[in-house]
Formats: C-alpha cells, sequence, structure tokens
C-alpha cells in the first residue's frame, strides 16, 4: 500500500499522507465505486441488502474514509499545496454523490427494496436507512427532468468549492494579521502565560518584544484582561474585518456569501421548495420554518429581559467602577470579566491554575468511565502532530470499541473553533466488525515555560462538549450504514449528547476528580467553586440572546429573505436590533468570518439545533439530577437508549424510551436561573 489513502487494514496513516497522493487515490476510488454501482445495478436478480445495499455501503465507505481524512488535514494542516489538492478534487468528489443521488438505476432498486415484501422483514436500523437514502434521493434532485439534474449538479459542485473558500479565507485573513508590541507594558493585565506565548510567537519569527495575534488563545484573553483600551480597540476592529471588504480583497467573502445564498435558492427552486430553509428542515425534527422561528422567538421574549437587565448592570459598573461611560464592543469583555471578579470574587485566570490538561482528561474519563461503563487507554497511532494523543476506549470486557485522536492546541496552520470528525463509522463486513473512531479537535493554549497546558472553566466546557459528541460516535452499536453513530440524526438532535455532557463540568462531585493546583497539585477549593458555581448564570441573560441572535439571522437569511431589497449584513442590523444588547461597531462585519456554521459547514438554516438540542439536553440532564448526577444506572439507561441507537430510530423516540415523556423547556430555563412561568 504506497499510497495510505488506499490502505483500509487498519487505522488510518495520517503522518504518511501528503498532497501527492491525494488525486491518485481520489481517482482511483471513484473508478472502483462507479464500477461497484454499474455491476449491483446490472444484476438481473431482484435487488436486496445482501445483493445491492451492502457492496454499494462497502465502496462508499472506502471513499468516505479516504476523503475524509483528506478533509481533516486541510482543517488541521492547512498547507498551500494540500489545500491546492483538496480543492482540485472536491469538485471531482462532489460531483460523483451528486451522480450518485440523482442516478435512476439506484434509485430504481432502492425503491424496489422498500416496495418488496422482504422489506418488513428487514432489522428496524435497515429499514429506516432505506427509508432515508429515498428522502435523500428526492432532496438531491433524482425526481427532476434530465437538464434540471445536470443544473442541479452544477450547482451542487459551486456550492462546494465555494463553502470551502470562505473558509480558506478567514484562516488567511486571521493567520495574516499580527501586531509586534516592543513594550510589556503595554500589555499590562494580561496573564503570564499569554505574555510567554506572545514572546516565543515572537521569537519564532525573529523578532523581539511581543506577537499579538487574532487566534483564540490569544486574542480572547487579551480582550479579556488587557487594560489598555486602545489596543483592545485595535484587536477588536482587526478581528470584526477579518476576510471582508477591509482587507485583502482575495479574502473577502463578502461577494461569496451572495453567490452561496443565491445557490442555495436555487437548490430550493429546482426541488419545488419556497425556500432553502424549507428543504433545510426535511430530514430534521422541526417541521417548518415558522415552528423554529416561534420557537426561537418565544426563548427570547423570555430572555431578553434577563439579557437588559444583564447589560445596565454592566453599564452601571463600568461606569461607577471603570470610569468607562460610553461602553463600546472592545470594552464588553474586559468590563465583563471586572464584574465578575468584583461580584464573584474569582477570576477565569486563578481558576484556571487548577486545571492543567492531564488531569482534567483524567477526571473526564473517570466521568465517562462511571456513567457509561468504558474505559481510556492512551495508546499510539500515526497522527499528523507530534501534540495529537490517541485512545482506545475499552468495555467492560476487555474488548476495545472505538478509538479516538485528541488535538487539543491552537496553531497557525489549523483552523479555529472546535468540532468532531469521524475518521471510522462502525460497521460490519461479514465476521469482521470495523469499530469507530473519532478526531476529537479544540484550539486551547498549548504548555507555555515548562508548564502543563491549563484550561479555562470554558475551555473544559468546550471540552466535554466535544467529548460528547465523541461518544455518540464511539458508542454506537448499530452496524448498519447511513444510521450508525451520528449517521442519520436529525441535524437539530444531534448536538443532545455533546450539550448533556457539559452539565457535568459544574458537579462538585466530578470537579473534585478533574483539578490539582499547577504548582501545589491541591484540588479546587470548595470556597472557589462555590464562587464559579455562583457565576454560573452570569450574564446568562446576553449569551443566550446571542445564541438566539445568529439563530434568527441564519433563519430569516434562508427563509424568504429578499436579497434585491436589502443586503445579508442590512438583515443581520435588523435581528440585532429584535433581540440582541450587546453594542456593535458599524465597521464589525462577523458574516463574513464569524459564520462558518451557516457558510461553510452544515448548519444553515439550521444553526437554531443548538437551542433546540439544548431543551432536550437540559430536560435529559434533569433525570440524573433526580436520581443522582452520577448514577451509573442512569447512565447506562442514556447510554442504551440514545448514544447506543445513533440513527436507528427517530431521535424523539430515543429521547422518550430515555426521559420517559415528551421533552419540556422547564429544565433549560431553570438551568438558565430564568422563570419557568
Amino acid at each position: 500500500m504506497s499510497n495510505p489513502l488506499l490502505d483500509f487494514s487498519a487505522l488510518p496513516r495520517f503522518a504518511e499522507i501528503v498532497p501527492p497522493h491525494v488525486s491518485p487515490a481520489v481517482d482511483t476510488l471513484l473508478a472502483e465505486a462507479r464500477a461497484t454501482v454499474d455491476d449491483i445495478t446490472a444484476a438481473t436478480v431482484e435487488p436486496s441488502w445482501e445483493n445491492f445495499v451492502a457492496p454499494l455501503a462497502d465502496v462508499l465507505d472506502r471513499l468516505d474514509r479516504a476523503w475524509g481524512q483528506v478533509a481533516h488535514l486541510n482543517a488541521v494542516v492547512n498547507t498551500p499545496a494540500l489545500r491546492e489538492a483538496y480543492h482540485a478534487n472536491l469538485p471531482k468528489i462532489t460531483a460523483f454523490h451528486t451522480e450518485l443521488a440523482q442516478d435512476d438505476r439506484v434509485f430504481a432498486r432502492y425503491r424496489a427494496i422498500a416496495d418488496s415484501s422482504v422489506f418488513a422483514s428487514l432489522a428496524p436500523a435497515q429499514r429506516r436507512m432505506i427509508e432515508n437514502t429515498l428522502r435523500d434521493f428526492r432532496l438531491s434532485g433524482a425526481e427532476l427532468p434530465a437538464d434540471k439534474k445536470a443544473r442541479f449538479k452544477a450547482v451542487d459542485e459551486e456550492l462546494a468549492l465555494s463553502s470551502s473558500r470562505y473558509e480558506d479565507n478567514v484562516l488567511d485573513a486571521t493567520n495574516a494579521w499580527a501586531l509586534y508590541v516592543d513594550d510589556a507594558a503595554a500589555l499590562a493585565g494580561v496573564p503570564a502565560d499569554v505574555m510567554a506565548a506572545a514572546r516565543q510567537a515572537a521569537e519564532d519569527d525573529g523578532k523581539a518584544g511581543f506577537k499579538l495575534s487574532l487566534r483564540i488563545p490569544c486574542y480572547h484573553p487579551l480582550m479579556q484582561y488587557a487594560e489598555d483600551r486602545r489596543l483592545r480597540e485595535t484587536l477588536y476592529h482587526a478581528y470584526g474585518q477579518r476576510a471582508s471588504e477591509f482587507g485583502n480583497p482575495e479574502w473577502d467573502n463578502t461577494p461569496l456569501i451572495g453567490r452561496i445564498l443565491e445557490l442555495r435558492e436555487e437548490i430550493a427552486t429546482l426541488l419545488g421548495y419556497g425556500s432553502f430553509a424549507d428543504v433545510s428542515l426535511i430530514p430534521k425534527m422541526a417541521r417548518s420554518p415558522d415552528e423554529v422561528l416561534s420557537f426561537l422567538r418565544d426563548l427570547a421574549g423570555r430572555a431578553k429581559p434577563y439579557a437588559e437587565r444583564d447589560m445596565a448592570e454592566l453599564r452601571d459598573f463600568a461606569r461607577e467602577e471603570l470610569g468607562l461611560d460610553d461602553l463600546a464592543g472592545w470594552d464588553i469583555p474586559y468590563a465583563s470579566e471586572k464584574l465578575r471578579q468584583a461580584r464573584y470574587s474569582f477570576s477565569d485566570e486563578e481558576v484556571k491554575q487548577y486545571f492543567p490538561e492531564d488531569r482534567v482528561l483524567e477526571g473526564l474519563f473517570a466521568l465517562v468511565a462511571r456513567l457509561f461503563g468504558v474505559t481510556m487507554r492512551e495508546s499510539r497511532a500515526s497522527a499528523w502532530h507530534p501534540t495529537v494523543r490517541f485512545y482506545d476506549v475499552i468495555d467492560g470486557s476487555g474488548t476495545t470499541v472505538g478509538q479516538f485522536y485528541l488535538d487539543l492546541y491552537a496553531r497557525p496552520a489549523k483552523r479555529g473553533g472546535a468540532w468532531m470528525d469521524n475518521a471510522v463509522n462502525r460497521r460490519r463486513h461479514g465476521e469482521r466488525l470495523q469499530h469507530p473512531v473519532a478526531c476529537l479537535t479544540c484550539n486551547f493554549s498549548a504548555p507555555v515555560g515548562g508548564k502543563p497546558a491549563l484550561f479555562t472553566h470554558d475551555n473544559v466546557t468546550t471540552l466535554f462538549h466535544e467529548f460528547g459528541h465523541g461518544l455518540h460516535l464511539l458508542l454506537t452499536r448499530v452496524d448498519v450504514p447511513g444510521v450508525s453513530g451520528l449517521e442519520g440524526v436529525e441535524w437539530d438532535a444531534v448536538e443532545l449528547p455533546s450539550q448533556f455532557l457539559e452539565n457535568f463540568c459544574w458537579e462538585w462531585e466530578v470537579l473534585q476528580s478533574m483539578t490539582a493546583h499547577v504548582d501545589t497539585g491541591a484540588s479546587l477549593p470548595r470556597s472557589l467553586y462555590e464562587k464559579v458555581l455562583s457565576a454560573k448564570n452570569f450574564q446568562s441573560g446576553m449569551q443566550m440572546v446571542r445564541q438566539l441572535e445568529f439563530a434568527l439571522f441564519d433563519m430569516q437569511l434562508h427563509h424568504h429573505f429578499d436579497r434585491a431589497k436589502a443586503t445579508p449584513q442590512q438583515l443581520a442590523a435588523a435581528v440585532r436590533e429584535e433581540v440582541a444588547v450587546v453594542p456593535r461597531s458599524a465597521d464589525d462585519r462577523g458574516l463574513t468570518h464569524a459564520f462558518s456554521h451557516i457558510f461553510a459547514g452544515g448548519y444553515a438554516a439550521g444553526y437554531y439545533s443548538y437551542k433546540w438540542a439544548e431543551v432536550l439536553s437540559a430536560d435529559a440532564y434533569s433525570l440524573f439530577e433526580e436520581h443522582g448526577v452520577l448514577s451509573a444506572a442512569t447512565g447506562a439507561r442514556f447510554r442504551d437508549e440514545v448514544l447506543a441507537r445513533g440513527g436507528s430510530r427517530p431521535a424523539l423516540e430515543s429521547f422518550v424510551a430515555f426521559r420517559g415523556r415528551l421533552p419540556q423547556i422547564d429544565a433549560l430555563l431553570r438551568h438558565n436561573a430564568m422563570s419557568v412561568s
């Protein structure tokens, strides 16, 4: 196997993959896939699971695994050569999947199986996979006439490339900006570890002083702690103008956003729907855009009074204690941190000292072992960077049920944010079981000055969130392609396990086992924990309306938004007027860089999913609150009814099987310290 992308015998050979491997592997796998499609559709026997669905799923699994490795590397070690190889092959991959989804021969055979007398005898997961596949065929234009099929294919290919370029532009614009500061006094208030990292970054560039960047581990603490208001303002504008008309024209995402919206509208029109939001919601739990908008506005109506109260308190504090009569956008994180310290007598920096990386991981793994009966054992695997860690997931019988990579630190060639990728999905190939493999990615500050990496409590919550996604993939017991792990799970339910796991980050019983002061080894003091807990809902109103602002913008943008009468920027301003309370600078261009979820990811007309799933996750967690947050019996029930089921049945059925009733909003409001009435 000279080409590692063509080796499926074991784990991905990430360290060996180089850009010249990509095109030959893609071409080989596409040829193999097309040949398989021709063979199974030319057969004269009646199509069945064994002679049609299984061989097609097998060949697609190989293609998806190889391309998934390329896409993942493009996100975490983005080099010019790799990006070029990725962009050269993305149209091929997109074209193949569109062709397959419009192939009348394949569509007819799936329909024949669904209409056959043996369909009822298939396993429920197999039936659901076939039903989902038929739905997806229709959403991919399989029932369109030939000329419209061709146009749909062209639109789909252009949309895939445009989305990828949006993300590339954000990464390039972020990496291109730097501010070198010679005088340490100009960075008064900035935490020591951030200063050390900035000094190291300057040294790496052959310069003296400190290098400031717009990457999150540098930007966020500077905005939160830097006493120099002009410095904060400089960073704020630079961050808010990334990938916009204010920078390099080649990286301006403004025209790209317009084109993406135009292409999505065309997809909806080709399929006969009124808007792209109508199309997006078909495979989701929510039934219509109006239902989503009603849900969001109901939450906004409940949350905005709390947000206005939060903002009024912050303005009063900033004026009276900080001398800031005009609270600008670049003052919000700084003033908020000062208010939190004044109100609760602690800072994120103080708490961070108790969360060294290894101790956090030990605590997380201990929690998962207790709740779900699996242990994490560090192992070795070929990875894309020396700092990536690798683990086996072992069940109670000593069997490896899954494995995962853990890539925690920010790097220049790595896109921002946190996410979970599936490297391998669970499948059964005859007698052999292919266990799932996940890639868990964050962008935390790396170790510096000989000390371990230290995580803020927000970092810990992010880690738990992504690990919840990972458990959804790793603990599935479904072997059927298309409904194993996260496959086939309604998009607005995907966040249920991730948001659910976040709740444990606030429990004393959990934090005791995952904290140790970096210098003394002492656990988090109960007194400091009480302060952290009391601050849990600090500015929760502001935080909730911020998410609701994004979700309302996203849904309205994709549902009957008239681009001839307004720009997306104007729509964003109108939504802010409706629900937001935090001031924004007139030159803020968040759309061009902060919306990868909807312009480069799968959340278009789906950003509401975070709040929709939070209703589910809060209500699910309330059962643990009733029976004990470390209840192994409740954990086993959550694993069996939610995590293990994947997409093999509707998410609402899985929720009801676990909770014993339909979801209720009460727990979400209570967790956010908002009245239930």
